[in-house]
């Protein structure tokens, strides 16, 4: 299967393969795309993305959210596989949200991707395309973000560790952020618990 990370957009815009390069060169970055010949683009399904030295760094696919499609089957199973984790608040707030989705930008990331310099391409690329079509991000053992890219479901494996930026829904329902270290077990029982955890440092 590999690693995946995801952004789940509410808007879908046709996004072209210059957007993507322009968001490169932005930041003094550079990549190649490979891509079959009946695809184009401007309008694109599968990209293979590469660094300038030809290496594989990561696989880009785009499934629209139809009846159907790909794209409903993958929701559909995420709605279901959060239904056991934490914080309920942010499960409930997730089920709720999955129905805005339109689109499913999926990126399986190869080894090279974690390579020093290509690691950069591949989140611009990624954050390219969320500006594009707005929503939330999800990566596989780690969990979901809300819309401004702060995590709010708990997926690690137990042995994580790292500070981690954050948010958990107060009771007027908004976001309150904060930095809590992954590897403290007090400060994730909080976090589970849907509360801000003591320790952690509010943004």
């Amino acid at each position: 299967m590999g690693y995946y990370i995801r952004v789940l957009g509410t808007q879908d815009p046709d996004i072209h393969m210059d957007d993507l390069m322009e968001g490169l060169v932005s930041e003094e970055l550079s990549a190649k795309f490979a891509f079959d010949e009946g695809e184009e683009p401007g309008k694109w399904t599968v990209i293979d993305i590469l660094n300038e030295e030809g290496d594989h760094l990561a696989q880009l696919e785009r499934n629209p959210v139809l009846p159907g499609e790909l794209g409903q089957d993958e929701l559909n199973e995420f709605r279901e596989f959060i239904q056991e984790d934490k914080p309920l608040s942010s499960v409930q707030w997730l089920t709720e949200y999955f129905n805005k989705v339109k689109v499913i930008y999926a990126i399986q990331m190869l080894d090279a991707s974690f390579e020093e310099g290509n690691y950069e391409i591949v989140a611009n690329i990624k954050s390219t395309i969320w500006n594009k079509v707005g929503g939330i991000l999800q990566a596989d053992d780690e969990g979901f973000s809300n819309e401004d890219g702060y995590h709010i479901l708990w997926q690690f494996a137990d042995d994580v560790t790292g500070d981690w930026s954050c948010a958990v829904l107060n009771e007027k329902g908004e976001w309150e952020r904060f930095v809590m270290d992954l590897g403290d077990k007090t400060q994730r029982k909080e976090f589970q618990e849907g509360t801000v955890p003591k320790k952690a440092k509010r943004i």
